[in-house]
């Protein structure tokens, strides 16, 4: 199912303008961003979309990615490929309770 969600729009654009609410961030694969959070952030349905100690993974709309370009590629950029060659944008997330963050990965494929 296709995600066209206000929560993730929201973290996305908070942890960009604030960037010290970010504890680490990963770039594992050429195609993702890992981005780990303070839990402490208020995110509304933080417990639908980043479920506790378990993964959730869905397909950012194609409207969501058009009309947020801009905004999910600046997370692009960090995955230091050469050209901009993604049409799809699949966000994971998850609460790591024990680590006290949020987990949020971009795959853009």
């Amino acid at each position: 199912m296709a995600s066209n969600s206000d929560s993730i729009y929201y973290v996305l654009t908070k942890i960009k303008h604030h960037p010290e609410l970010i504890v680490s961030e990963k770039v594992q694969y050429t195609n993702t961003i890992s981005v780990f959070i303070k839990d402490s952030l208020k995110i509304a349905d933080a417990s639908f979309y980043f479920p506790d100690d378990r993964l959730m993974v869905n397909r950012l709309s194609n409207d969501f990615v058009a009309k947020n370009g801009d905004l999910l590629e600046s997370f692009f950029v960090k995955t230091h490929q050469e050209k901009k060659n993604y049409h799809d944008v699949w966000v994971t997330t998850a609460h790591v309770k024990k680590m006290r963050v949020y987990l949020l990965e971009l795959s853009f494929e």
